[in-house]
């Protein structure tokens, strides 16, 4: 599995969205900005937070000419309550497979209280037009990070 680099085409994906459709990477070329962003959980706090912080953002990430996708494990079921309890104006994406997760490199161990497990680190992946992965975050802490996403933008331009 090739490393994922910035400078370096985004792996293509296909998953069920939020939308009640298949939603691909190939949709956007030459057409927007992706902002991919993967998450460990819908409705957990530092989850929450990171939502709200796009939702309240996301005229701004529009400007930009960019569009928020957030993937998770978790089912449209679990997708579709979140989205309506904190009024997510983004696509969410299920991933329950993990394959994308893989392919993206953002399934890692990690620890809770001494505890080893599998899930999901917190990354955000700002992708061109052309499908070109501009910047990678990863282990975002989630206070500011709506911020940065939004300068990375700005600086990628059109």
């Amino acid at each position: 599995m090739a490393k994922l680099e910035e400078g370096k085409p985004a792996p293509d994906f296909s998953l069920p969205s939020s939308e009640g459709r298949e939603i691909s990477l190939a949709d956007f070329k030459n057409k927007k900005k992706v902002v991919l962003y993967f998450y460990p959980k819908d409705d957990t706090p530092g989850c929450t937070k990171e939502a709200c912080d796009l939702r309240d953002a996301i005229k701004k990430v529009e400007r930009e000419d960019a569009v928020v996708l957030g993937l998770s494990k978790d089912g449209l079921a679990s997708h579709g309550a979140f989205i309506k309890k904190y009024k997510i104006p983004f696509t969410l994406l299920s991933d329950e497979s993990k394959g994308t997760i893989k392919k993206y490199g953002v399934w890692k161990e990690k620890s809770l209280y001494g505890k080893k497990f599998m899930g999901v680190e917190r990354t955000t992946v700002v992708i061109d037009k052309k499908g070109i992965v501009r910047r990678i975050f990863s282990k975002v802490k989630v206070d500011g990070h709506a911020q940065e996403i939004l300068e990375t933008l700005a600086g990628i331009g059109s």
